[in-house]
């Protein structure tokens, strides 16, 4: 198998996804049927609560980035994975309980908020990295989209069946359903053949490991403005809960299906995206960067569109740019960075792309009360244009962005190598030019040998 879907052809890989899938798809129907509770049951259209649940939530992968880098480097992945998606199972149960049986309150909210936030800042770098272990190197850029692909198609799949759910059982059973769905991927967790994992050699445990995680980013150009970019774009854009259903209550009158489909829909651009990027065998940076434009401006269209329907196609444009953006930022920072360094790397990418939450969301869901939810839009696409400047300075400064006349046509080019020398090691970075392929290659010294 060659192409879009290479990736499967690994026997661990299918298990990975298999268990992954039907897990995702429990995912997005909780997080449907949780900001439709804070919305419409625990409050009354309160966006700045549904900002405050975002907070809890992501805020714990900044402050737990000692520890959660420190675990994704040196712990065995595989058995950090099953406890945390174990303990993630746990807490969608005793949501689940609570608001079937007319308990829940909006601090328990906040409360299963912020325990899901640090069971998941453990999670995702793990999860990210273990993606590594599963294909070879080659494959990763694949499997990397691929896995992007699952967590899309569920994003399409999920949140169309929580709309039904929600108008005919409530949001008790769809965090019940969710909780249920966990054993999904636990059982395709002990299934891997362990023999056959790309496992490399764990990180050694000295003093200092997070401090030379911040130094070996810090010596990379291109890593610090794609942190930077992910930043803005992470505090200030990938708000969805409120910007989707703000527009939707408050501007459209939508109910609960039709918020739903609204993020169905948001999903057809994201799987598109996704099997963009697994075409692609390696990440580009210029790719990354204009992304980031495009989402600014999926952004601004969003904002003034004139009914539902014309929003929903706004949130498509939204949903491949959003995508592309964040899975260049992924394959790059995984492909350009050491093995023995990955887990940090990982975790200050997540740190800086889902830390900004408890910042962004809050003051996002007040612009959305106080000035209304197109406002609230304005703010993302400003984010994905401040991005979009953070990546035209870094290719003027270090790449030597140029227009030049080229048979007639004007274009854009800039230096396809681009050398940087960090912790002992040697990274040649090339992109795309009229003469070569779009490459990213490494050269490191030898050493031992995603859901969601």
């Amino acid at each position: 198998m060659t192409g879009t879907f290479r990736s499967l052809r690994i026997f661990n890989y299918r298990v990975w996804a298999g268990g992954a899938i039907v897990s995702n798809e429990g995912t997005w129907m909780q997080r449907i049927a949780q900001d439709w509770l804070v919305l419409t049951q625990l409050t009354h259209h309160n966006a700045t609560a549904v900002g405050v649940v975002m907070a809890f939530q992501f805020g714990p992968h900044l402050l737990l980035l000692p520890l959660t880098g420190f675990a994704a480097d040196h712990l065995d992945r595989r058995k950090l994975l099953i406890a945390t998606q174990a303990g993630l199972g746990l807490l969608a149960l005793g949501l689940g309980f609570l608001t079937v049986t007319g308990l829940v309150r909006l601090w328990h909210v906040y409360v299963f908020a912020l325990l899901q936030g640090c069971v998941t800042a453990f999670d995702a770098p793990a999860r990210q990295t273990f993606v590594s272990e599963l294909v070879a190197e080659e494959d990763l850029p694949n499997a990397v989209a691929l896995n992007s692909t699952s967590f899309n198609a569920a994003r399409m799949i999920g949140p169309a069946i929580a709309g039904v759910l929600l108008a005919a059982a409530g949001t008790g059973w769809v965090f019940l359903i969710n909780a249920a769905s966990f054993v999904a991927v636990l059982v395709s967790l002990n299934f891997l053949r362990a023999g056959e994992l790309h496992v490399t050699g764990r990180a050694l445990r000295t003093r200092g490991g997070l401090v030379g995680g911040f130094r070996y980013v810090w010596k990379r150009p291109d890593l610090k403005a794609v942190l930077l970019a992910l930043f803005l774009i992470g505090t200030f854009g990938l708000n969805f809960p409120i910007f989707i259903s703000t527009m939707s209550v408050t501007v459209f009158h939508a109910g609960a299906g039709q918020y739903g489909l609204l993020t169905s829909i948001m999903a057809i651009g994201t799987i598109a995206g996704a099997l963009l990027g697994a075409r692609r065998a390696k990440p580009r940076i210029d790719l990354l960067f204009g992304s980031a434009a495009v989402f600014g401006l999926g952004c601004a269209l969003a904002a003034v569109m004139p009914n539902y329907w014309f929003f929903g196609l706004a949130l498509v444009i939204i949903g491949v740019s959003a995508l592309t953006f964040a899975n260049s930022t992924n394959s790059w920072m995984q492909l350009s960075t050491e093995p023995v360094m990955r887990g940090r790397v990982m975790a200050l990418r997540l740190a800086v792309a889902l830390g900004g939450t408890p910042i962004g969301a809050p003051i996002v869901g007040w612009v959305a009360d106080r000035f209304g939810p197109r406002w609230a839009l304005g703010v993302g696409a400003a984010s994905g244009f401040a991005a979009a400047i953070v990546g035209f300075f870094y290719l003027m400064k270090y790449r030597h962005l140029r227009l030049d006349m080229e048979a007639g046509r004007l274009r854009l080019n800039f230096d396809d190598r681009d050398p940087q020398t960090y912790a002992g090691s040697h990274v040649r970075v090339a992109t795309a030019s009229p003469n070569t392929h779009s490459a990213l290659e490494q050269r490191v010294p030898p050493v031992l040998s995603s859901r969601r």
